[in-house]
């Protein structure tokens, strides 16, 4: 089965034009499967964006949630909207952590979350980093002024990625013995890269998520079943390798030009 991999497109930074040819690019892949990470748009649009995506070609959409596509809106309702765009189109476009484990082959399955930069790496204390979702969402905006409230709910937004992961993955490994986990917040301190290099404490807080790293270890250490973790947010690529068995591919992206990052073929 062949899979195309997108993240952070931001469609809505780009002209109709541009949109039309994603669509083509993704078509001329001859992909079966279409997986995206996130960063789509925004609370008030990603789900429109997407269900002209899924007008547009011919493969079903697995997706999760970006932390722009929270930008504008609120946490709760901008899930409600991804699983009511589920419960409309769930066999063309589906929002991964309300489909479950989906098995892509006999034995395959693929699994998904948005995780969240959830504070726990580098020194979010020390950080004089301010990013954008801590105005544009509205439930961190109600804590931004108290560091260590922000802090704090940050870090329940990388727990709630993490069970529920925890939960999948291990429904998954019981019936494929290869997993791959769709994410947008690298789950790991080794996988936040940026230009090359790795975020250094100042960004990292901002740009992983240990949380679900940490249940990653947990879960896949000494297993003979592997995993790929597909990520982005940072817009640099690199690879990671936390466990022989666990590989970690970040993507690339730039504004305004949205393309397929990889296209990758299971068994």
């Amino acid at each position: 089965m062949r899979l195309a991999w997108l993240t952070d497109i931001h469609l809505d930074f780009v002209t109709p034009a541009r949109f039309a040819q994603l669509c083509d690019d993704i078509q001329a892949t001859h992909a079966e499967r279409v997986l995206i990470g996130g960063d789509i748009a925004q609370a008030d649009d990603f789900a429109t964006w997407l269900e002209a995506m899924a007008d547009a070609i011919d493969a079903p959409i697995h997706f999760v949630l970006g932390n722009h596509d929270y930008y504008g809106g609120d946490i709760a309702t901008t899930r409600q909207r991804a699983a009511s765009l589920t419960a409309r189109r769930g066999a063309e476009v589906g929002w991964i952590p309300e489909q479950g484990p989906i098995a892509l082959s006999e034995t395959t399955a693929l699994i998904g979350h948005g995780g969240w930069g959830d504070a726990r790496l580098g020194d979010f204390m020390g950080s004089t980093v301010m990013l954008n979702d801590y105005i544009r969402i509205h439930d961190l905006l109600a804590v931004a002024s108290d560091k260590e409230a922000l802090k704090r709910a940050l870090i329940r937004q990388g727990q709630e990625a993490a069970a529920i992961l925890r939960r999948h993955l291990t429904e998954a490994l019981e019936i494929a013995a290869e997993g791959v986990l769709l994410t947008h917040v690298p789950p790991f301190h080794g996988a936040c890269w940026h230009e090359g290099e790795i975020s250094d404490n100042n960004w990292l807080p901002h740009f992983s998520c240990g949380t679900v790293g940490e249940m990653l270890v947990e879960v896949m250490q000494g297993r003979e079943e592997r995993l790929t973790v597909l990520c982005g947010h940072t817009h640099s690529p690199g690879c990671y390798t936390p466990l022989p068995n666990v590989e970690v591919l970040t993507a690339g992206a730039v504004y305004r030009e949205p393309v397929v990052d990889r296209i990758l073929t299971v068994a």
